[in-house]
């Protein structure tokens, strides 16, 4: 492997040379639209040294560039230096694409490569529109990678396992009847399934293949009468393999893929353009019908059903109990001893590794401390941790993996001496969560009508946040999970009962401090009017926030209200979880203002 970006960029230039490639696009992702990605697919990182979990690069036979969102601009800038590639901005006004960069540094007649077993329908078809405007050429290429990678990883082979029936509450069997039943609305005979927790789900199965998410590599193709897994027959032992056979699940290996689906013809067939590769429906389009449209086990897989929500409730009481054993050590270490971010990091998942069932954290904890709170996904290590010292404000983002459910949580607190304007600022942004938490919407409400209501309060005083307000949580399985999002772009799917999503309005003031408060909520039937049915949120979280943060001057008398119910039903279902030495500290975290 070539030791600097620079010289890997060189090395990948010299490939695209032999296949007269003017520019090669990197999605940063798999096969499978991944978020978190396995080892092997780490591109991103490997070609640029960016860390971040979201951004694609560009290649051409002079310059390179990196496009990311609004988390990672400060993290990418410094990544980014010295390597030769230029940092851009998505999801910002006046943003360039990478496809329109493109059109604007190639001539007519240059060829853009891509691996398209790693770009979805949708983006493939979008970035081939784009180019073609300019007579620019979009062409498959194999992954490139492979040749100038030598130390690349293989894939994992962890064992599959099965949690079972009673965290599920619904059994592979009827989801396969349910699937069938909402492939019949559209005519479609099957579905693709390519996402890994949407797999995870369908068969009520998990893995270790990457981290943070409980999942395992493979596809799915699954119809009215027949279901095929597809994944490395390492990975399923004997017993789980007859289980799933007797429960009507075809198995094949991995690898064969793509091979078969190019052996299926005549059928109608339901593809997800948002998240389904490009090389499989290359496979499909010429011999079938292909119907696209939302993932219909991504639809059903998000309306949680009762056993899964008073699962997530569990998971939310170990959580809370984790999360108050944690306060209690920060407020008798700070100021008494050196203590980094990175060791907070640590010490949260110490305190969940305590809680049963615990599976592992649900992402990286993002702990930032002064300036470093304002730099949204940071990922800091034990050699660029700041120190944390009994003064300012601390941002604490974590979650774990519990057999029983999935947390995500955020809190701001106080470790000493604060302004008056973090107060004015902590409040603005808790008068957002409260409003987002209080909502009552009819049914059909989309997630960018609900998003102005977290923002709402920040607008008022010239304030916003560059990110989303919610994203939806899978049940033990990956932590952002749609096809639901409560931002402001257009999404068009519905909230509906049975959604778990965050809610977590922010604010950061760059080089100074970041604030966010986090929690979890469902969404629930609220009541039924000759205008319809209404619907609204119940809080899942339970968890203090820091009261000694807030101006109560700016709530009013409803948020009041709201914030001292939610620390008596947070002191209420915690105090009999929690050992007798932690009762006074929780009674004091949760005192009414």
């Amino acid at each position: 492997m070539s030791n600097t970006i620079k010289e890997r960029l060189s090395a990948l230039r010299a490939e695209m040379q032999k296949l007269n490639i003017d520019a090669w696009y990197i999605s940063g992702t798999d096969p499978h639209a991944s978020e978190y990605l396995p080892a092997r697919w780490q591109t991103r990182a490997f070609i640029s040294g960016f860390t971040g979990s979201y951004g694609m690069v560009v290649v051409t036979q002079n310059e390179a560039a990196l496009w990311t969102d609004s988390r990672y601009f400060l993290q990418a800038a410094e990544q980014l230096e010295g390597t030769g590639i230029e940092m851009m901005k998505l999801r910002v006004p006046d943003s360039v694409s990478p496809e329109e960069w493109l059109c604007d540094k190639l001539y007519a007649g240059s060829r853009v490569g891509m691996d398209a077993q790693t770009v979805s329908v949708a983006g493939f078809k979008s970035f081939e529109r784009t180019l073609a405007k300019h007579d620019v050429e979009l062409v498959e290429t194999t992954d490139l990678l492979e040749n100038i990678w030598t130390d690349r990883p293989l894939d994992l082979a962890e064992k599959v396992f099965e949690p079972g029936v009673e965290y599920a509450g619904v059994s592979r069997v009827e989801k396969q009847v349910n699937i069938a039943a909402e492939l019949q609305k559209p005519g479609a005979d099957y579905q693709v399934v390519s996402m890994l927790d949407e797999l995870a789900w369908l068969y009520n199965l998990r893995g270790n293949d990457i981290n943070y998410n409980p999942v395992f590599n493979g596809f799915g193709f699954i119809g009215k009468n027949e279901s095929f897994l597809f994944v490395e027959n390492s990975k399923v032992d004997a017993g789980l393999k007859a289980t799933l056979e007797n429960d009507g699940v075809q198995l094949k290996e991995y690898s064969e893929f793509y091979a078969f689906l190019a052996t299926v013809s005549g059928k109608k067939i339901l593809v997800d353009p948002s998240s389904l590769n490009y090389s499989a429906y290359s496979a499909l389009v010429e011999q079938n019908e292909l119907l696209e449209g939302t993932s219909v086990v991504s639809l059903q897989k998000a309306r949680k059903n009762e056993t899964e929500i008073a699962g997530f409730k569990e998971a939310m009481k170990k959580d809370g109990v984790a999360l108050i054993e944690f306060l209690n050590w920060l407020k008798n270490s700070i100021g008494k001893k050196t203590v980094s971010e990175y060791e907070i990091g640590l010490k949260l998942r110490e305190f969940r590794a305590k809680q049963d069932g615990f599976k592992g954290e649900s992402f990286p904890p993002i702990v930032g401390y002064k300036s470093h709170g304002a730099i949204v996904h940071l990922s800091v290590g034990p050699d660029d941790a700041l120190p944390v010292e009994a003064e300012g404000i601390l941002l604490f983002d974590s979650g774990g993996q519990y057999l029983d459910g999935t947390t995500d949580i955020t809190r701001t607190c106080a470790l000493g001496e604060i302004t008056g304007q973090q107060k004015t600022d902590f409040t603005i942004v808790l008068k957002g969560m409260i409003g987002l938490t209080n909502a009552k919407f009819p049914y059909g409400t989309k997630g960018c009508h609900l998003d102005i209501l977290a923002r709402r309060p920040m607008w008022e005083h010239g304030m916003n946040y560059g990110h989303g307000t919610g994203h939806g949580v899978g049940h033990f399985l990956n932590v952002h999970e749609g096809p639901m999002a409560i931002r402001q772009e257009y999404n068009e799917n519905k909230i509906e009962p049975g959604h778990v999503l965050s809610n977590e309005p922010a604010f950061y003031r760059e080089g100074l401090y970041g604030i966010r408060t986090e929690n979890m909520m469902v969404c629930v039937e609220k009541e039924e009017t000759e205008f319809g049915r209404f619907l609204g949120f119940d809080t899942l979280t339970l968890c203090p926030i820091d009261t000694t943060l807030i101006r109560v001057d700016l709530l009013s008398a409803e948020e009041i209200d709201w914030l001292n119910n939610y620390h008596k039903k947070v002191n209420a279902e915690l105090k009999p979880l929690l050992s007798e030495e932690f009762h006074g500290f929780l009674d004091e975290l949760t005192v009414g203002i």
